[in-house]
């Protein structure tokens, strides 16, 4: 009995509520600020004559450079400590929020939004590998259930308080005060972070390393693939946007080879490349990106709906949302429980519902048109949020499952790399599939990006389905 309960009881790590709350602050902040832009764009072409490419740098460059060094970021984590880097982060984003709210032309706020971004890529990796290296079984799930809540939250406190904030224009700082309020959240954040986080923990095997070259070949890469997936579409996807992303096809593919060589000879390489052989991280990789891909092109071209086909305020629109919140972390809180009870069949019907979700509303859509029901519109995405609520935070769990300690830093930043290229590529691929069928009315544009969105949640459902059969050969095999 006792040497049963000595195996069973690290399987439930569970990471500290406090120390929760401070990690979590910096998902909902690097989140709000993704999302946040959208609202305040047309404040800030206006005060600041900002031309449409400006603008689409504004927030898309946020995202770019947050994905261009997520990797690195979780690198640095493992070689300098989680809590180090978290804190710096922190403290980073804070300052490059005000740089934000100040920024006198376009120009300065787009540099700012960059400088944004890369903070956020410090922050960002600490809070899943944390939560990897200091929790496990049902205590892991449970975590990453509300790292779930904080990041649907994040999303649509951006749509729904940036439009309020926008409109209140406390003493006139208009758009400015959606950065601002950034600064003393940061502020007390990093302190918290501080006192809170653990410190750095040495951990068994060989002390992480940086890979400058790597470093460099894969933020170079991405930036040509995820600058024009970024602004192309606006710009009617010019030559230059081509080009670029043709280069970045050699570009990644150097750096590949550079991380077999390196690994070759025994260095570490920024990717970790030791991470694909688990099947659960092959999958993981998979089924997250599927799933970004469909989730940040849904909320883009709802946000189209919305907006332009049924001419609702920036915060109307947001409080649509609301709803869709709430269910999404309802569910993402069950989530545990029922994997618990039900494994992979749990995460399977949040698959089902969010596909029958968005089936429903692309037929809603495709009838109504610009007379669709904002009513149906509400129901149907609560219903597809909730369905969401059982896929995303399961899904970052299952994929960071079996990573080592030394490595999570490196294997978050490999994830969330991959989901915010799988979200800059679901808006451009996605979104195109929209403006080419709203020629024909709005509502066709969404009835196709609908369908299109469901057939890539049954896409996470396939590649759970195959990461359960791997794992289960390697299983057998073992045996």
């Amino acid at each position: 009995m006792d040497v049963s309960r000595t195996a069973v009881e690290p399987q439930d790590r569970t990471v500290p509520a406090v120390m929760l709350v401070a990690l979590l602050t910096g998902t909902f902040m690097a989140q709000f600020d993704f999302f946040v832009v959208n609202v305040a764009a047309p404040s800030i072409r206006l005060d600041l004559g900002a031309t449409e490419a400006e603008l689409e740098l504004v927030v898309g460059g946020y995202a770019f450079a947050y994905a261009g060094a997520l990797v690195l970021g979780g690198r640095l984590g493992d070689l300098f400590g989680h809590r180090r880097l978290f804190t710096i982060g922190m403290l980073a984003f804070a300052v490059t929020s005000a740089l934000c709210g100040l920024a006198q032309g376009p120009v300065q706020l787009v540099i700012a939004r960059l400088t944004q971004g890369l903070a956020a890529a410090l922050m960002l990796p600490q809070v899943l590998a944390l939560i990897s290296a200091r929790s496990s079984g049902h205590g892991r799930a449970r975590a990453m259930a509300w790292y779930g809540v904080a990041g649907g939250v994040g999303s649509i406190a951006g749509q729904v308080l940036g439009g309020l904030l926008v409109t209140a224009n406390v003493a006139g700082l208009g758009w400015r005060l959606i950065f601002l309020i950034n600064v003393p959240v940061g502020i007390i954040g990093a302190i918290a972070a501080q006192r809170i986080l653990p410190g750095k923990v040495v951990a068994q095997g060989p002390r992480p390393k940086l890979d400058p070259l790597g470093a460099f070949g894969l933020a170079a890469g991405l930036g040509l693939l995820l600058v024009p997936l970024s602004v192309g579409r606006a710009a009617a996807w010019p030559l230059w946007a081509w080009l670029s992303m043709a280069a970045s096809v050699p570009v990644l593919a150097a750096t590949l080879k550079w991380q077999q060589l390196l690994h070759k000879r025994g260095g570490q390489p920024i990717l970790e490349l030791s991470l694909f052989r688990a099947a659960s991280f092959r999958s993981g990789i998979l089924s997250n990106m599927a799933f970004m891909l469909y989730f940040a092109s849904y909320m883009f071209v709802l946000a189209l709906l919305l907006q332009v086909a049924l001419e609702l305020s920036p915060f109307e629109a947001g409080l649509v949302f609301v709803p869709a919140g709430v269910t999404f972390s309802v569910s993402a809180l069950l989530a545990p429980r029922l994997a618990a009870r039900y494994g992979n069949s749990a995460l399977f019907a949040g698959c089902l519902t969010a596909a029958a979700g968005l089936v429903a509303l692309a037929v809603i859509a495709g009838r109504g048109g610009a007379n669709t029901s904002v009513a149906a519109i509400i129901l149907v995405t609560a219903i597809i949020s909730f369905g969401n609520g059982f896929i995303l935070p399961s899904l970052i769990g299952a994929a960071l499952r079996d990573v080592p300690p030394q490595h999570a830093g490196a294997a978050a930043g490999a994830l969330t790399t991959t989901q915010q290229f799988a979200s800059a590529a679901g808006v451009a691929s996605v979104g195109t599939i929209y403006f080419a069928a709203a020629e024909h009315g709005a509502g066709m544009g969404m009835a196709w990006a609908g369908s299109v969105d469901a057939l890539l949640v049954l896409a996470v459902a396939a590649a759970v389905g195959y990461g359960v059969l791997d794992h289960r050969r390697s299983v057998t095999a073992a045996a």
